[in-house]
């Protein structure tokens, strides 16, 4: 519900005014009665305050007739989104090696897959209108979410990501061919690949450049990004007694291979060394590739008032009526 001409409802405020004007004592009333008999007969009767209930009634029609004035609609509004055109697949490592704290969320130490879990979740939320799919990878792929536009849901999916949810791992090959096969049957206007890992191609049948040569005929664009430090970084193991402990675990990244990945398709390699990098990173990419979307909308409103101006004249009538009342 709304209002057309809300400006009116300011009028509003002066009925206290005006009932407090209606309620001011006048002169004293007088009647002459032949025989106090009379009077008795009065007493048994139930007395009514008219003077209030005239002021009541005559203020409820002045609501409403400054209701009507503000002119209330009742109605609602459907607006339609058509897709951007634009598919997305998110393949995000979740081998081991991710538990690695070398990064950092809210100003507290974290590991790396929980900073891209809330790096992402902001990148999804920036593009409303893109289909977007999520796979996870370790020694294998695993599709977490179709490509979907219920984003909602998107985060959800995204928010159960964890480490070990498959076998360990680094099969980026396979990410990427499994991703590829996810979008191959779509008719997007563009498709595309965004692969984060920590590490190396070691597991999966299907090796990184060739999945990469498959992506690049379908014309799928790829975009890498390598997460860790350079060099080491603290690992969290537990020792013979069950204690967590941080050692330095060396970062071994297969840059030369991610950038070749990217290139050949049109996309483009990015190294995360920290937080405030993944976050710079995902927005270029959100930026690199802009989107477009058509907004249809349309309303349906009803005027109510009619319906305060009825209701005004019901009240008008029933004050007309109780200015009539007899004395018995």
């Amino acid at each position: 519900m709304r209002f057309l001409q809300p400006d009116y409802l300011w009028l509003l405020l002066l009925l206290p005014l005006f009932l407090w004007l209606h309620g001011r004592p006048g002169s004293v009333p007088a009647l002459l009665f032949s025989q106090t008999s009379n009077l008795a007969s009065l007493a048994d009767g139930r007395w009514i305050n008219w003077g209030t209930m005239h002021g009541l009634l005559r203020s409820a029609t002045l609501a409403l007739l400054i209701l009507a004035l503000a002119r209330p609609q009742l109605g609602n509004t459907t607006t339609e989104v058509q897709a951007s055109g634009i598919d997305i697949i998110l393949a995000v490592d979740v081998s081991g090696s991710m538990e690695a704290m070398d990064f950092s969320l809210q100003g507290q130490p974290a590991n790396r897959l929980e900073v891209v879990k809330s790096v992402v979740s902001r990148f999804i939320d920036e593009r409303p209108n893109d289909r977007i799919g999520l796979l996870a990878f370790g020694g294998r792929p695993y599709l977490v979410s179709p490509l979907t536009l219920d984003h909602d849901w998107l985060r959800k999916r995204l928010d159960a990501l964890k480490i070990g949810m498959v076998e360990d791992g680094t099969a980026i090959g396979s990410a990427i061919g499994s991703s590829t096969s996810r979008l191959r049957e779509q008719e997007a206007k563009s498709r595309i690949i965004i692969l984060l890992t920590d590490g190396i191609n070691n597991a999966g049948t299907i090796p990184p450049l060739i999945a990469a040569e498959a992506a690049e005929t379908l014309g799928i664009k790829i975009y890498t990004i390598g997460a860790g430090t350079k060099g080491e970084a603290p690992v969290p193991v537990r020792d013979a007694f069950g204690r967590r402990r941080l050692i330095q675990a060396k970062v071994d990244i297969d840059e030369k291979t991610l950038t070749k990945m990217a290139e050949m398709t049109g996309g483009q390699y990015f190294r995360a060394t920290d937080t405030s990098s993944l976050e710079k990173i995902y927005k270029m990419i959100n930026e690199m590739e802009t989107t477009t979307h058509i907004l249809k909308q349309f309303e349906n409103r009803r005027e109510l008032f009619s319906y305060c101006i009825l209701l005004g004249l019901l009240f008008t009538l029933a004050e007309l009526a109780a200015s009539r009342r007899r004395l018995p």
